[in-house]
């Protein structure tokens, strides 16, 4: 049968659609396929990580990032491995997009000595020197002029390299952050701030909380460049971070960005989360981040069904294998508590 004038026309538009998105995209196969396995492996470590604590098996505080792991992807992608990294305490998925060892962190989650900050920090406190995270840091907003001193840092000794520093939305209640603002303002320091606004600060919306909801406005008061940043979408999240990366590295100073997230979990592991409805949390898991990327790599034939569920196999091996060696690992000797306090080893003040 022959194709009509009309079926013509709508195929030649779709097709020039299909084109026109994948130049707006503008990422590869290698890219995206990067992100799949990165964000999944942040997903199901999260899942294992809370199936763990409700064993009692991971004990004392525990945040997931269910939801927000194109936060974290995303940046990887817009920056350099000489970047330096800094959040707060939902610090997970932080250092599995950077290359950190799973076992490793699964293990500091058990508080073993073969954790990756030996089994001192826990769940808030990672740490991993080897690929430029610098923590994992419980005191809200306690982070945020350690980033703009690391940024200082770099300045100072002309690294060329920038720190990008996460917060969660109920830190810029702080005084901190809106001191740190100024001077990192006032010195150009290279840093990229950002918000990770999942909606709540602990059980309460930032509606209730601020008068200023428009979070990323908060830098004009500093003449800050600033952004919102639909961090549900990975590919938004690069173009943002590497926009930022790029005037810090021109020595134009600081941004600040919004990241509109969210998150599928309680606050932490004790957090029932009854003050939001069921329909708002469905809503956001129909624009999952993975999910989304997932669409795009088959739509793109970036990858095949089997070719993906084949990463799956691979990521739920990975996370396995962290539980194994978690769980056989010994606990530290106590006579660690009193290391690492101090550079100097021999510290007279301190004793096993």
């Amino acid at each position: 049968m022959p194709t009509t004038t009309k079926a013509k026309k709508k195929a030649k538009a779709d097709g020039k659609e299909d084109k026109q998105a994948k130049a707006e995209k503008g990422f590869s196969r290698d890219t995206y396929l990067f992100w799949y396995e990165k964000m999944l492996l942040m997903r199901r470590f999260e899942e294992k990580a809370g199936q763990l604590y409700g064993q009692q098996k991971i004990r004392g505080f525990c945040h997931l990032y269910i939801g927000q792991e194109a936060c974290a992807a995303g940046a990887v992608t817009a920056l350099t491995k000489d970047d330096k990294w800094i959040t707060a305490y939902r610090d997970h998925a932080h250092p599995l997009a950077l290359g950190t060892d799973p076992k490793l962190v699964m293990a500091e989650l058990f508080g073993k000595a073969t954790g990756i900050s030996k089994g001192k920090g826990g769940s808030m406190h990672i740490f991993d020197k080897e690929h430029n995270f610098f923590g994992g840091h419980g005191i809200v907003g306690g982070q945020i002029p350690l980033g703009a001193g690391i940024a200082f840092a770099e300045k100072y000794k002309k690294t060329g390299a920038l720190c990008i520093c996460y917060m969660g939305d109920g830190a810029v209640r702080q005084g901190s952050f809106h001191e740190t603002l100024n001077l990192a303002m006032l010195w150009k320091l290279p840093v990229i701030f950002v918000i990770e606004n999942n909606g709540y600060a602990m059980g309460t919306s930032v509606k209730r909380t601020s008068n200023v909801t428009e979070l990323y406005t908060l830098g004009e008061a500093y003449d800050m460049p600033c952004a919102p940043v639909d961090a549900m979408k990975v590919e938004e999240v690069h173009k943002a971070v590497a926009e930022a990366a790029e005037r810090a590295r021109k020595g134009e100073g600081p941004t600040l960005l919004e990241f509109r997230t969210y998150r599928y979990k309680g606050h932490s592991m004790s957090d029932p989360a009854k003050y939001r409805t069921k329909d708002e949390v469905e809503e956001y898991k129909r624009r999952d981040p993975i999910e989304v990327v997932k669409q795009t790599i088959l739509a793109q034939k970036f990858a095949t069904e089997k070719e993906l569920a084949e990463i799956d196999e691979k990521v739920n091996a990975i996370v396995e294998e962290s539980v194994k060696f978690a769980e056989e690992s010994e606990f530290p000797d106590p006579a660690e508590a009193t290391r690492d306090v101090y550079v100097q080893e021999d510290y007279p003040f301190v004793a096993d």
